[in-house]
């Protein structure tokens, strides 16, 4: 795995080998990683560089389609994706949603996720061990794991409530939507940071909805967004869990949840299970 940058602003070398002169300013967001030089995002690889490499030629092949864009990445001189663990994209101006875009956040997903349908699966993948993929393994029962103390009550009513699925067609997906997609006054929505996973589209959807649910006041009519599919519950079950095990991750098995953290798991529960959302006839 490459290491990441320890500090929050790449070297002159960095921007001298992707042919960047200008002083870097940070951005909001991006976990605070992130900053902007030359009209040019550089951020921190995610993962190892093949992983890096994968992602940027992946979206050097997405031409915009209808209903999305994506920030084109930049290459140093030499070809390279990364250099010295720093990557680099073109910078897309827009409002962050999900807030006043909730609509659009769901139909930019949808349209990016047509666009990614032949993609094949990268190896990858399977060998992740951040928070948030043993998040997604957890949600659909592939690993077991123990969460922190303060959140066992809610992960256990979840692991209760979750069933089978029917069998859905699995295919390279966006799996952090939600404050990822940009809306800019006449501009096609911009999808940026892509997370990937191996899963039903509709379940990238649902973990908008449960991010809405658990972190924001989303209209209420979000949550039957997916509901003409026969396992929307399940599936809002499943992105429920994926985000509950990836907070316990991060904080660590002997760590503690922040203040009204565990409540904030057993209000979204008991609305996912008051409105089943059941298919439409």
């Amino acid at each position: 795995m490459t290491e990441l940058p320890g500090n929050a602003v790449p070297p002159p070398s960095v921007l001298d080998a992707f042919g960047v002169r200008d002083t870097p300013v940070p951005l909001v967001g991006g976990q605070g990683r992130s900053v902007l030089a030359g009209g040019f995002v550089f951020k921190p690889a995610e993962g190892s560089e093949d992983e890096a490499e994968w992602a940027a030629s992946l979206f050097e092949t997405l031409a915009p389609g209808s209903g999305y864009r994506v920030p084109l990445p930049l290459r140093a001189a030499d070809g390279r994706s990364v250099v010295d663990g720093w990557t680099a994209c073109e910078f897309l101006a827009g409002e962050p949603g999900p807030q006043r875009h909730w609509d659009g956040v769901l139909r930019a997903g949808r349209a990016f996720h047509a666009a990614l349908r032949q993609v094949p699966r990268p190896d990858f993948l399977g060998r992740r061990t951040h928070p948030w993929a043993v998040g997604d393994r957890v949600a659909w029962g592939e690993q077991d794991i123990d969460v922190i103390e303060d959140l066992a009550a809610p992960f256990s009513s979840l692991l209760e409530l979750r069933r089978p699925v029917k069998e859905a067609a699995a295919q390279l997906i966006h799996g952090d939507l939600t404050g990822n997609v940009l809306f800019a006054a006449d501009e096609t929505p911009a999808v940026i940071d892509f997370s990937p996973y191996w899963r039903p589209p509709v379940f990238a959807e649902a973990v908008v909805v449960a991010d809405g649910l658990l972190w924001f006041d989303p209209p209420a009519d979000l949550l039957t967004t997916g509901s003409d599919h026969p396992d929307w519950q399940q599936m809002l079950i499943r992105a429920l869990i994926f985000r509950l095990v990836a907070y316990s991750e991060i904080t660590g098995t002997s760590g503690q949840a922040g203040a009204g953290e565990p409540e904030r798991y057993v209000r979204a529960i008991d609305v996912v299970v008051r409105k089943p959302a059941a298919p439409q006839g």
